[in-house]
This record gives structure tokens, C-alpha cells and sequence, in this order.
């Protein structure tokens, strides 16, 4: 049977180029399950391994009640490391009660309050009284939503968009997996800074592509010198993610352009996540545009912007994201998430153009929030003896810790003894990094800054054998 949109169109109308205190008592997930599997260390690949994930298959002679392993089995699935937010969630286990009372809760970059009471009317209005807000929609989004948000980009980038360059989709993640999708196919190369935000790696391995992995120097900002030397026929695209998740960096504009210009000499596309730029500490009102790359008649050709809607208007259950690209571009995204999604959430699209058109100021409020609160961490972890931070903006701050054993020992340890949970640089790097052993990931965004001078006291605080200058972490 035909889908019914509410604008009328039947299921084969296109929709391509139509005009159409902050402290955490228990972590945030992006799992509606609270009680999905977790990753046993000792039968389960760290991020970055490659390796199968889940135990070996059981005999026949245990239990009935045991489930052998499921067959047939995508081997690229199969071999992708498991939700490295599951892994740290299962950590609280092995805290006392007491110790979990006074968690504070650095492990994700999801807001955990509500959006803002304007908007949640403005949700539960269209729930009680728009009927479209319970349909499918368009694939590529709404119109109004759409050209919404090409305005706001207009304005942001300095660049002409277009509704036409805009396609919504459920959540930034889906928006990666939907551009990967029209990129690379099983055996071709993508390329990613080191440390990486770890569901980009996971959704290329489970493509059957490669993640190559483009270190990064010390103030954690990628070189287009160190990546072209990683270009090779397979190469199909080069990931940036600014500001940056898991280091906080802020890429300047002139490596950017750089970077466009090298994928523009080898045909490769330059894919640009643009999920934290509402709390980039260079858009102040008035600012230049943190850059250009949307200014150029040309950059359709080879640049892709992802955005997402949660961070800003609080709205990470209703699954909200964009790409802004060429519409060649988006009439092959239409085809790949008219098969995973149909369209975005209505709620969810209902609620960003609300956001979009009525929470301007409010979202400045935040933004000014969120800064205070990376200066405050950026001021406690240069106060701790043996620490350094690397990098430090939106949600982030990147930092190496002092301490002989590697971070992912250090992370269930402070759980443990801290009632800290954080993410260790092991879950954003390849398996036997040296760099992820040194370091770990803070997402402050949800801790006042009170709570953050607590968290700083507890690291503090921490005993632990550290490391003589030169070693490395056992």
C-alpha cells in the first residue's frame, strides 16, 4: 500500500529538491533498554580491535537455557566493537551504593534535562492537535523545517543555501551513516583523527570499510599534510569533526579550507560534523564565520555538513539531525533513509523548527553556560599535579593522566574509589594505542562548575602508582 504524506504525495513522489545543577546521578545512554547485554572485558574486543564480539560459542553439553551463537552472522557486524557507553554503564556494578549516591557522571555528551518548558508545550500541542504530527513525512523532511535551517546555515557560514540542500534525519548518526552510505562501500578507506568519536568507526566497520586512522599532534589538531600522505585509491573521504568529540578542539578555519582543497585534488569528499557548533567559543554575535567552506560556488562537489538538533535544543529522544549538501547528493541519502526510516520523527521535526524559530536567545544563555563551565575545567585539570589537557571545548576536555596503570584500569577504578565515571582514551583509538592508554575523555556538559571543582578534588585525591617521566603505562 502506498505511504500517505500529509502534504497528499503518494509513496512515489520524490521529495529530493522540493521547496518544501547539572551533576548526574546515574549516566545518560542513548539506550532505551536499560537492561541491553554489557561487554564482559574478558570475552568482549575493546573499541578499535576488530575482533568478534561475544563469547565463544557454548557445547552442546551446557545448559539448554544457554543460546549458541546466532547463525548466519555478517562477519563486519559481528567483528564491530559493542556500545562503548553499554561498557562504561555496566562499570557501576562494581561501586557500593554509597560511592554510586555521590556519582558524578562524566561519561556522555547527551543533555540530561528536559528542553525547555516553550517547547515541550509546543510538543504536547501538536501531539494533542496536529494529526500530521502522528504520519509519516517527507523522506528528505519537512519544508518548513528544511528551509528553516538552510537559513540558519546561510547566516552561520556566510554561504547561499537552499531547502534543497538540506535533508533531515533521526539523529546526526544516522545523518553519517546515511552520507557513508552513498560514499564507501566494503573495502574502501575513510579517513579519521585520532582520537575518534567511536559510532563513526563502528558504523565503517560494520560497512565493510576501513577507518584510517590520522594522528593527531599535540594541541589535537589534524595536519592535511599528515593526511595526504594516507590517500590511496581506495580513499573516499576524509572526517572532520569540529568542535571535536572526544578532544574538544576547535579546527581553525585555514586547516579546514586546506583540507577541502586536498580532497578537492584527489576527488575525494570532505565530510564535515558539525554537531557542537552551537558551543564553538568562536561564534560569538557578530563573529566571522568559524569558516569558509560553504562560501565557495563549488562546494557541492566535495563538502558535507552533518548538524544535529539534540545538543541545542535538548531533544536527543526525539532523534533530530541534518545534512547539508549538494541535492545530487541528497537524491541518493533519499534513497537510504527511505529504507531505514521513512522519514524523521514528525514530534521531533515539530519540536527543532520551534527551537529554530523561538529559542535564539535562550540557546545563547546556554552556550555562555557551557563555555563558563570548559573554562572551569580547563582551570581544575590545570591545577592537578601530573595531568595534562590537551584539548578542551563544547562538552569536551581531552586529557593524559599521570597515572602507571592504562585508562580503561584507571576508569573502573574511578568509579570504584572517585564515584567518577568517565570514558577512557582506549574506547576513541586503535586497539593497543598507546595514546588511548594515556588518556581519558570528560564530557562536562552536565556537571556545574561546583561540580566539576568536586570532581577535580577527587582526582586529587586518588592514590595510584604513577608513572616516572618517559614511562609508559602498564
Amino acid at each position: 500500500m502506498d505511504r500517505q504524506y500529509p502534504d497528499g504525495r503518494g509513496r512515489g513522489a520524490s521529495s529530493a529538491g522540493s521547496n518544501r545543577p547539572r551533576r548526574a546521578s546515574l549516566p545518560a545512554d542513548h539506550s532505551a533498554a536499560s537492561d541491553q547485554p554489557r561487554r564482559a572485558s574478558q570475552n568482549l574486543p575493546r573499541p578499535g580491535s576488530g575482533a568478534a564480539a561475544g563469547p565463544s560459542r557454548p557445547s552442546r553439553t551446557e545448559a539448554d537455557a544457554v543460546t549458541a551463537t546466532p547463525t548466519p552472522l555478517n562477519p563486519s557486524v559481528a567483528g564491530t566493537f559493542r556500545p562503548p557507553i553499554m561498557e562504561a554503564r555496566g562499570w557501576m556494578a562494581e561501586a557500593d551504593a554509597a560511592t554510586l549516591a555521590r556519582l558524578i557522571n562524566v561519561s556522555q555528551a547527551a543533555p540530561i534535562d528536559p528542553p525547555p518548558e516553550g517547547l515541550r508545550h509546543a510538543l504536547a500541542d501538536a501531539a494533542l492537535n496536529r494529526p500530521e504530527a502522528h504520519l509519516y513525512g517527507p523522506v528528505l523532511g519537512n519544508d518548513p523545517l528544511r528551509a528553516a535551517l538552510a537559513a540558519r546555515w546561510s547566516e552561520r557560514s556566510g554561504g547561499a543555501i537552499t531547502a534543497e540542500n538540506v535533508a533531515i534525519t533521526q539523529g546526526c548518526n544516522q545523518a553519517f551513516c546515511a552520507v557513508m552510505a552513498t560514499l564507501v562501500g566494503a573495502g574502501d578507506e575513510v579517513i579519521i583523527p585520532v582520537p575518534w568519536y567511536f559510532n563513526h568507526k563502528m558504523w565503517l566497520d560494520m560497512q565493510g570499510a576501513r577507518a584510517v586512522p590520522l594522528s593527531c599532534p599535540q594541541d589535537m589538531v589534524p595536519r592535511p599534510e599528515d593526511a595526504a600522505a594516507l590517500i590511496t585509491p581506495r580513499t573516499r573521504a576524509i572526517v572532520l569533526v569540529t568542535p571535536n568529540n572526544p578532544s574538544g578542539a576547535e579546527y581553525p578555519a585555514g586547516i579546514l579550507a586546506a583540507f577541502r582543497d586536498l580532497a578537492r585534488q584527489h576527488g575525494i569528499a570532505l565530510v564535515l560534523d558539525e554537531t557542537y557548533a552551537d558551543f564553538d567559543s568562536r561564534t560569538e554575535p557578530g563573529a566571522a564565520p568559524v569558516h569558509d567552506l560553504l562560501q565557495d560556488p563549488d562546494w557541492g562537489r566535495d563538502v558535507i555538513s552533518l548538524y544535529s538538533f539534540s545538543k541545542a535544543y535538548r531533544l536527543t529522544g526525539h532523534r533530530v539531525g541534518a545534512i547539508i549538501a549538494s541535492p545530487e547528493r541528497l537524491v541518493e541519502v533519499e534513497k537510504f533513509l527511505d529504507t531505514v526510516a521513512i522519514s524523521a520523527s514528525q514530534m521531533g521535526q515539530i519540536g527543532a523548527l520551534w527551537g529554530l524559530e523561538n529559542l535564539g536567545d535562550w540557546l545563547a544563555g546556554e552556550r555562555r553556560e557551557i563555555l563558563a563551565r570548559r573554562d572551569a575545567m580547563a582551570a581544575a585539570l590545570g591545577g592537578l599535579p601530573g595531568w595534562r589537557l590537551k584539548g578542551c571545548g563544547a562538552y569536551f576536555a581531552w586529557a593524559e593522566h599521570p597515572y602507571a596503570e592504562d585508562s580503561s584500569t584507571l576508569a573502573r577504578r574511578l568509579v570504584r574509589e572517585a564515584g567518577l565515571l568517565l570514558l577512557p582514551g582506549t574506547m576513541f583509538m586503535p586497539d593497543g594505542s598507546a595514546e588511548g592508554a594515556r588518556h581519558v575523555r570528560i564530557a562536562f556538559a552536565n556537571v556545574d562548575r561546583a561540580g566539576i571543582a568536586d570532581m577535580a578534588a577527587r582526582l586529587a585525591d586518588l592514590g595510584g602508582a604513577r608513572l616516572v617521566a618517559g614511562e609508559a603505562p602498564a
